[in-house]
């Protein structure tokens, strides 16, 4: 059940006469956000008309706002909102008091009901303003020096534009790794077997009857198995296959036995739900193994790298500090200084075919067609050259086909100023890993993992209007201060 709570409280009673600065951060935040969209939208998982009344949708949010804005666990994050004002205020309270907000586990319930697609919406309803006001001051300011026509005559050039098309458009994708251990196929086949001998284990006590002995799992020779092949610093191949198949002997001889177990009477239903799921991973995991130690390769289709996260992919990067990566995919565009995200996913998706899906959404959110398209060579597909040369969009990168000499410095010229404008997009992904903690998501469920890596963009994006709203109203009052002193010397004269 969910009572509406009005939203757009402003004013937090502090004992002893205190009161918030309108230059606290947490006010600032607090102005930022679009309460009533947020309500509106957290309103929608509630269709009972009884039970418990469910939290305000601005403190579940405002928590979860917190909670990435500083870093910090579940628990910390009730205690901060406990003991801040300045946080009770942004999360609605009317009355500063020290009593706990609601318990920690709470925070889980939170993540779940704010999903990634409400939070595209918000992110859309909150910054959508601010991004079209850039878009608008750099179509006024914009001399046309870096949109030439026939700059990049193969690739949507400006021979098409009208005018209707304005701003531009930062393109880039990139993985948010999750908290797990690095897989390799001896860890992963050993934490299999020591989470099938746990459901032998637990499905034992449900058979214990007199006459009934337990099944030998080998459980210390396997573990010494996989010891001694750890503390080996280089192994060779043939010592990684020997390990793998002992391992999967071992994990094969286990799912024998629980079958065993089930059909002398144990209940699967008995154990607890965590390893019910586990359990089912682990049979896939082994035929994925098993099939690649048999064909000798490395690859396989829907490869699992977590039993707990079964949902995980490998996700190919080829950069320099990972070449693998394993994690959420996000393809996301940056407008006007802000990042809005297209599409996640656990898949290695292609990126290049997300570039009509961006312009349209941008066409959906202000009205017109970007006039510039920013992004890296893979972009640069015929698909979307032909479709940003019916819609007028510049597309980035060499046009295709010989081109004269002079046409040819021109595109190199205009190349390296895309280049310049392309690295505001990869300075936001910096910025997201380092400063707001999204090269490690720590989330455990696969719809939440993609919850927190929206909260963790919008978050970036608050900040920074924040700080240029608080740069502005630095400017405002720096001008109204030389105006009153302009006045007060010309009174003196």
């Amino acid at each position: 059940m969910y009572r509406r709570v009005i939203p757009g409280q402003n004013k937090l009673d502090i004992p002893f006469g205190v009161e918030l600065r309108t230059d606290n951060r947490w006010v600032q935040y607090a102005a930022i956000m679009p309460w009533e969209k947020i309500d509106k939208l957290y309103q929608a998982n509630f269709e009972e008309l009884r039970g418990q009344v469910a939290k305000p949708s601005r403190l579940a949010f405002g928590a979860l706002f917190i909670q990435w804005r500083l870093g910090i666990t579940d628990e910390e994050s009730v205690d901060q909102i406990r003991e801040n004002p300045s946080m009770q205020f942004f999360c609605g309270f009317d009355s500063y008091t020290t009593v706990k907000p609601f318990d920690s586990s709470l925070m889980v319930h939170f993540r779940k009901r704010i999903t990634a697609e409400m939070m595209k919406e918000i992110t859309e309803e909150a910054f959508a303003a601010e991004a079209r006001k850039a878009i608008e001051s750099e179509d006024d300011s914009d001399d046309g020096s870096g949109d030439k026509p026939g700059s990049n005559d193969k690739g949507g050039s400006g021979e098409h534009d009208d005018g209707k098309n304005k701003g531009t458009m930062l393109l880039d994708a990139t993985c948010h790794p999750a908290d797990i251990k690095y897989p390799t196929d001896t860890g992963l086949l050993n934490h299999a077997r020591e989470l099938t001998e746990q459901i032998i284990d637990e499905l034992h006590e449900q058979l214990k009857r007199p006459g009934y002995e337990k099944p030998r799992t080998y459980r210390e020779v396997a573990r010494n198995d996989f010891l001694a092949f750890t503390k080996r610093r280089k192994p060779s191949q043939q010592h990684i296959r020997s390990a793998i198949r002992k391992q999967l002997q071992y994990v094969r001889r286990n799912l024998d036995t629980i079958d065993g177990q089930i059909v002398q009477g144990a209940v699967l239903n008995g154990i607890k739900e965590d390893l019910q799921k586990k359990l089912v991973t682990i049979r896939t995991l082994y035929t994925q193994q098993k099939r690649m130690y048999d064909e000798r390769t490395h690859k396989v289709e829907d490869r699992i790298v977590s039993i707990a996260q079964s949902w995980l992919r490998p996700i190919v990067r080829g950069k320099a500090n990972a070449a693998v990566e394993f994690g959420a995919k996000v393809a996301t565009v940056r407008i006007g200084g802000f990042s809005f995200m297209i599409h996640m996913d656990y898949e290695n998706f292609p990126e290049a075919q997300y570039l009509r899906r961006s312009a349209e959404e941008y066409r959906r959110i202000f009205g017109f067609y970007p006039k510039t398209i920013i992004g890296d060579r893979i972009y640069g597909n015929r698909d979307n050259r032909d479709y940003c040369k019916s819609k007028g969009i510049r597309l980035s990168g060499p046009g295709l086909g010989r081109k004269r000499a002079g046409v040819k410095e021109t595109e190199k010229e205009q190349i390296y100023r895309d280049s310049c404008k392309r690295n505001a997009i990869e300075g936001d992904y910096g910025t997201e890993k380092r400063k707001y903690r999204m090269d490690r998501i720590k989330a455990k469920l696969d719809d939440t993992t993609l919850t927190a890596i929206s909260i963790g963009n919008f978050v970036k994006n608050a900040e920074s209007l924040r700080k240029k709203r608080a740069i502005e109203a630095e400017k405002r009052e720096s001008l109204r201060q030389m105006s009153l002193y302009r006045k007060r010397a010309a009174s003196t004269t």
